[in-house]
């Protein structure tokens, strides 16, 4: 078992060693740069090379704040500064990110979420969370009657379920949620004056749009691994090829995979990665 999430908590005991028999190798904090399938072999950033009979996969995304230009210096900067970055990625993140929707005290909040498919697919539209606790800032005069919450996506869908979709947009128009469809967020800066801006790029046009923000709540985009796509393992799209009814490898019959990575019209959540695991225990027995 090989397993590497937040590199300051070991997780030597607990929530890695109680899932796996004692006599179970864990190789914690260790990540896998090379995938051999052909060879029923893997390489681990450590330098470990192991053989397998069969081998497991929930890799997630290469989720990341520098596939965004300027976020992670604008994510460094104080929390006053309002700007969150929707990541698990250290112990500090968990703890700024508690303020995140919080504080607009004028000017548009703007929600990202990236392409799909990203991680938390499904449980990141946080817009009508934001528009709630505004709405009550607005009442008890701690945000003005400028604030707004404004959520941008390149996608042309919140969900790709055609229901809970319009159930979605039908809840922003009554709220007054300024949904924009087809934007790329490229960059975050502060121009001369101060102000934050978000650089937006159109996917259908190629327009080019600075737009002047006070607070932002982003999930950067999630790409593929690439050690992952260059092994074969992952299709075209980058997303890993299994059976969606079995999570089997369509192509290398001793592999399973679960998560966010896998292919298919799924919800990247814990919530779905949790219902996957014993499909994928059954049919690996």
């Amino acid at each position: 078992m090989s397993h590497f999430h937040i590199p300051p908590l070991k997780l030597l005991t607990q929530s890695v060693s109680a899932q796996v028999d004692q006599w179970s190798r864990l190789d914690v904090g260790a990540k896998v740069v090379k995938f051999m399938p052909e060879e029923n072999k893997l390489l681990l950033s450590n330098g470990r090379e192991y053989s397998y009979k069969a081998l497991v996969m929930a890799p997630g995304f290469d989720h990341s704040e520098s596939h965004i230009e300027g976020l992670p210096e604008m994510a460094a900067t104080h929390e006053s500064e309002n700007v969150f970055v929707h990541m698990l990625d250290t112990k500090e993140r968990v703890s700024r990110n508690y303020y995140h929707g919080w504080h607009n005290s004028h000017g548009d909040m703007i929600c990202y979420d990236p392409a799909f498919p990203f991680k938390g697919e499904g449980t990141t539209f946080w817009a009508l969370y934001y528009e709630s606790i505004m709405r009550n800032d607005k009442t008890h005069a701690r945000s003005s009657a400028n604030a707004r919450v404004q959520y941008w996506t390149p996608n042309k869908e919140i969900f790709k379920f055609p229901y809970a979709n319009e159930v979605a947009l039908d809840e922003c128009h009554k709220r007054g949620v300024d949904v924009m469809f087809g934007w790329e967020m490229i960059k975050v800066h502060k121009d001369g004056h101060g102000q934050k801006i978000a650089t937006f790029k159109n996917v259908d046009s190629g327009e080019i749009l600075e737009h002047p923000f006070n607070h932002a709540n982003i999930n950067p985009p999630s790409k593929p691994h690439s050690e992952i796509v260059d092994s074969g393992i992952a299709g075209a799209d980058g997303l890993i090829d299994v059976n969606p009814y079995t999570l089997q490898h369509e192509r290398f019959p001793n592999i399973f995979a679960f998560g966010d990575a896998i292919a298919g019209n799924t919800t990247r959540t814990q919530a779905a990665a949790i219902a996957q695991h014993p499909v994928v225990k059954h049919n690996l027995k």
